[in-house]
């Protein structure tokens, strides 16, 4: 098994269209706080999202903005299973899951491609929490991932499957027939590929919303 390359000390960018063209999202990845904080901001749906995950590649905290300068859905985990919300309510309809998944974008697969530590030919079956941008709806799901071979990964839920490349850092190149990734983005040092996430350092950008 080859481990996917460390993301760069001083963070990361990444850009995806839509498959017709007409609409971009833009993702940027920093470190603070010993985890990683992605921030995506999605043209076709005009919504922002913030991901903060462990150095593991484990959720820790999820929000969503649409209009409004206070996140529209905030969800928190402890990392064992159980969620909440900002108000300190336990979803218990939630507990179980281990990954947050987002249609509109292809990013959220790369968290579970860089958390399993999987083989070329093997898979694992997952309960992801699937957000509905529009209504705000969480909803467990069961969901496959299996790596085919060193950056070929398949996605199967509900029957049916999808197969798609990624890049040294397990990002998707290509969701066929939903996105395709721009050219442009990047970091800065790159470093040694074999470094751990937990070893990049301290004093990384911070994002804020």
């Amino acid at each position: 098994m080859t481990a996917h390359r460390a993301f760069p000390a001083d963070g990361f960018a990444a850009r995806w269209a839509t498959h017709d063209g007409d609409h971009v999202e833009s993702l940027s990845l920093t470190w603070e706080n010993e985890g990683w904080t992605a921030v995506g901001a999605v043209g076709r749906e005009d919504v922002q999202y913030v991901l903060r995950v462990t150095a593991q590649w484990k959720v820790s905290q999820f929000l969503l903005f649409r209009d409004l300068d206070e996140a529209d859905l905030w969800l928190g985990t402890d990392s064992q299973g159980r969620w909440g919300e900002v108000n300190g309510a336990h979803r218990t309809d939630l507990d179980g899951g281990t990954d947050i998944a987002l249609a509109i974008t292809p990013f959220t697969h790369t968290l579970p491609i860089r958390r399993l530590p999987l083989g070329v030919g093997n898979g694992a079956e997952l309960s992801v929490l699937h957000v509905d941008v529009e209504t705000l709806g969480v909803v467990p799901r069961t969901v496959v991932y299996e790596r085919l071979a060193e950056r070929r990964w398949r996605h199967e839920f509900d029957g049916e499957g999808v197969e798609f490349e990624v890049d040294e850092y397990g990002l998707a190149l290509e969701i066929p027939g939903r996105f395709r990734r721009l050219s442009g983005d990047g970091g800065g040092d790159q470093g040694d590929g074999d470094q751990d996430d937990r070893d990049q350092g301290d004093g990384r950008q911070s994002v804020s919303r």
